[in-house]
């Protein structure tokens, strides 16, 4: 492992991340509220078919320093850009999965596409969570709130039970087994608390609509319908309608977290896309 740091203002906050591999470089941006951990199944095929895979910590989260403030998506996309600047990277394919689609989406406003080769968007929150007159399908602003709420109350009693719908594990007992429940919450568990709370807040509130439309750079995006924590309507139908390059990818039986539950074929996805 190694470490990026991204000064903004007085303030330098140290990235954790793993880089492995060579050729192409792919970043993975993982979902909240985990680590680079959960690309565990990922990074080996990636690896394998050739590609340089660098995935990092999201301030706040697993090794990564964890500042009081910070958790903006323009001060997310900075971190994302000190990465691709300190290692001085070229040609960059962007992969973010659920919250960190929403680091690609920014990254790309505030920096441009010029460095970027493709966009991948996993499970994604990608264009808008919350439901508003104009957003019918998005999650209920009173279900947002009572997420907020339970952060605020009893943040580890919450996360305790969150990737029981993140897998489809209520709908499907047999969808992930016990100790990845446990290894989820433990890494959950032991994210700063103010991190958990204030991305939280910025994966629920931003709306990312009027960024889409700027993106030109080839993207996949790959969706489960029976996404609960990330209701398909909402995300990835409206971000294949936005983004005009996009090809549109959906698992008819995935929950949220595909990346566990239907490894093999996202990987065989993902590496298909990337190798067109």
């Amino acid at each position: 492992m190694s470490t990026v740091i991204n000064k903004t203002g007085a303030e330098e906050v140290a990235l954790n991340l793993v880089d492995y591999g060579t050729g192409q470089p792919i970043i993975l941006i993982h979902g909240w509220p985990l680590s680079h951990k959960s690309w565990e199944q990922q990074i080996p095929a990636l690896v394998a078919a050739g590609y340089r895979v660098i995935a990092y910590d999201r301030r706040g989260f697993g090794d990564s320093s964890r500042p009081w403030d910070g958790y903006d998506y323009d001060t997310l996309a900075s971190d994302l850009h000190a990465i691709i600047e300190e290692l001085q990277l070229s040609d960059v394919i962007l992969a973010g999965f659920s919250m960190g689609g929403g680091e690609v989406v920014r990254y790309i406003t505030n920096y441009g596409e010029a460095n970027i080769a493709k966009v991948v968007l996993i499970s994604s929150i990608i264009p808008l969570v919350k439901q508003h007159t104009d957003n019918p399908d998005g999650v209920p602003s009173e279900k947002l709130e009572e997420i907020a709420q339970a952060l605020q109350d009893d943040r580890v009693g919450f996360l305790k039970g969150f990737h029981e719908q993140f897998y489809g594990v209520d709908k499907d007992a047999s969808a992930v087994s016990q100790g990845q429940l446990d290894y989820d919450f433990s890494i959950a568990a032991h994210a700063a608390p103010q991190a958990t709370v204030k991305a939280a807040d910025a994966w629920a509130n931003t709306d990312f609509r009027a960024e889409c439309a700027g993106i030109s750079t080839p993207t996949l995006i790959i969706h489960g319908k029976k996404d609960a924590t990330v209701p398909f309507e909402t995300a990835a139908q409206q971000a294949h309608q936005l983004i005009a390059n996009s090809l549109l990818v959906t698992y008819d039986d995935a929950a949220h977290g595909l990346n566990v539950t239907h490894a093999a074929r996202l990987n065989e996805d993902l590496i298909g896309f990337l190798k067109t």
